[in-house]
């Protein structure tokens, strides 16, 4: 049995402690405030390599330069894609002023050639009957009023000129090597290092990006689609115009068939709002920082290509990091066509550079570490009764009364909390990875506690692969947000996942996209879009029932439970988790 004591360093370790391990390159100490360098990322990785925080490696340096040579041309970029919004605006405004116009006049010519002519009194009050969502009036059905559409934009075109050419954004970098071996703190300390240079710029785990996606996509059919259609069609740019009934009826039908069109294309749509702030009153550049890329499923595939591609075209610049090269994602061969496409703009728009290290630097970081106090196992009388003690400790530590709490999830979705108190939540594994829960649960989680009791979690084979998948997702999202966790657990960390051969899982479910109803409609949507099923190939079915994927996740699982007890990782809890930056 390992012995459970220290239980009072653990928690100072967690809440206040200031002291440092040694070589910890897999750990994100270079987040931790204050006295941050604004001069780069390189700078920052070597400064801390001569303060003995990490622990010097060629491969890391060498993508630490490749981060520093892209932060270098981002404030010239900056400045360009600033100039470039203007004109953009002015360019649109101009169009749709243009457009606008194009229409009023081909209505009243189409009124003064007789086209409306034999409408009688009834028909006249189509209008009324069409705001209120009764009828539909098409003057021009089916190809005739998409060559209307088509010459109004040629007109357009010529009138206006063509769109503002985008300046030319840098490559960005697609960074991908085996577990631990510092990808992820390479990337954050080039986000870090672009606070304040870059107006617009994110950075998303996979579960939390495809989360958004469908978050965005769902917004955007409430907003525009066609239950609501008849409500947004009918502008008030068309009510106010000073010409008849039937001319008002005509346009609003036009604008309708301009929804209908855009409706077809939602995921650039759903790309144009995915970073840019649109109540922005100044825009400029734009980066997106992608933690753990991925391809689980099919419709990971098309919307990735979609939102990722109409991003990349239209100047934002893109930094990844993955376990796995770019051409490697999708081994199981979903939809190659579509992945193909998407990979060649990818290869395009990025550099492409593997850390070759096989160190895994989170394991080093552990073994100059403080006893690992906080991952408890086996499940005996002893360990269970030490992990009573922690929970005790922590919550009397915050003098707050222990409650049941509910939390809103994506979607209109809540989570039910046991037990709670001042930021500290206690569930059993059961609880969280036995339920058809996923990760937008574990987000709302995540950020709502800064440290999580997690009791009873067992060894995982592929007899319960779902929650096996489950639980890989609770602690991606558990260390994304540097999150405190304390835990039970039937095993030692890496012995938690078996990965036995007896018999085998496919969940479904465990693909973490649970929504409410109307969201699976705009998955298929989706799907539907790039004229594909929901359904992979057999050999990516058997692929997947192999257990591979999850056998490569949990390695990173692994380490990162390892790192997250370490003093460094501890230490950075208050100064990086959201629930310490939420006004009080």
């Amino acid at each position: 049995m390992r012995k459970v004591s220290q239980i009072s360093a653990v928690l100072r370790l967690a809440f206040s402690s200031s002291r440092r391990s040694r070589h910890t390159n897999g750990c994100r100490s270079y987040c931790t405030p204050p006295n941050p360098t604004p001069s780069g990322p390189l700078t920052s990785y070597s400064n801390l390599v001569e303060q003995g925080r990490l622990q010097h490696d060629p491969y890391q340096e060498k993508v630490a330069s490749a981060f520093q040579n892209l932060f270098g041309r981002l404030e010239h970029f900056e400045k360009e894609m600033e100039d470039y919004h203007v004109r953009l605006e002015e360019w649109e405004k101009k169009r749709e002023e243009e457009r606008r116009r194009l229409m009023v006049e081909e209505a009243e010519k189409k009124e003064e050639d007789g086209v409306w002519a034999s409408m009688n009194k009834q028909g006249q009050k189509l209008l009324g009957r069409w705001v209120l969502g009764r009828r539909q009036m098409n003057v021009e059905p089916g190809v005739g009023k998409w060559v209307s559409y088509l010459n109004r934009e040629r007109k357009l075109d010529s009138i206006v000129g063509s769109r503002p050419a985008i300046p030319s954004a840098p490559k960005g970098l697609y960074i991908y090597g085996n577990v631990g071996c510092g990808k992820t703190m390479l990337m954050d300390m080039f986000y870090s290092a672009t606070d304040g240079m870059i107006r617009h710029r994110q950075r998303f785990h996979f579960h939390e990006a495809m989360l958004k996606i469908n978050e965005q996509m769902h917004k955007y059919w409430k907003e525009n689609g066609e239950e609501k259609s008849s409500q947004y069609s009918v502008s008030s740019w068309i009510m106010n115009l000073p010409v008849d009934e039937r001319v008002k009826e005509w346009l609003a039908g036009e604008e309708f068939y301009k929804q209908q069109l855009q409706m077809k294309h939602i995921l650039p749509a759903v790309a144009d709002k995915f970073l840019v702030d649109q109540q922005s009153i100044k825009k400029g550049a734009s980066i997106l920082c992608f933690d753990e890329i991925q391809t689980v499923d099919v419709f990971a595939i098309v919307a990735l290509s979609g939102i990722m591609s109409r991003l990349l075209t239209t100047g934002t610049v893109l930094v990844a990091t993955s376990n796995r090269a770019p051409r490697e994602l999708n081994q199981d061969g979903m939809q190659k066509e579509i992945f193909d496409k998407f990979i060649s703009k990818l290869e395009k728009h990025c550099e492409i550079i593997s850390i070759g290290s096989e160190v895994d630097y989170r394991r080093v970081a552990a073994k100059n570490s403080v006893e690992h106090v906080h991952y408890l196992w086996p499940l005996n009388d002893g360990v269970l009764e030490e992990f009573e003690k922690m929970w005790r400790q922590v919550t009397d530590q915050y003098g707050g009364e222990i409650t049941s709490a509910t939390l809103p999830v994506m979607f209109g979705r809540t989570v039910d909390v046991p037990e709670s108190c001042k930021g500290v939540a206690r569930f059993t594994f059961e609880y969280l990875c036995g339920r058809p829960v996923g990760a937008a649960d574990y987000i709302a989680v995540a950020k709502n506690y800064h440290t999580i009791f997690i009791s009873e979690i067992p060894a995982m084979s592929m007899e319960i692969r779902d929650k096996a998948r489950r639980f890989i997702t609770l602690v991606d999202e558990l260390y994304n947000h540097h999150c405190c966790l304390v835990s039970s657990a039937e095993t030692p960390i890496d012995e938690l996942f078996q990965g036995t051969a007896e018999g085998t899982l496919f969940d479904l479910e465990s693909f973490q996209f649970e929504t409410e109803t109307e969201d699976s409609r705009l998955r298929r949507d989706v799907l539907a879009e790039g004229s594909i099923s929901a359904a992979g190939s057999p050999s990516s079915i058997v692929k997947m029932l192999s257990g591979e994927e999850e056998m490569f996740a949990f390695a990173r699982a692994a380490s990162r439970l390892i790192e997250m007890q370490t003093p460094l990782y501890l230490e950075g809890v208050r100064f990086l988790h959201p629930y310490f930056h939420q006004p009080k």
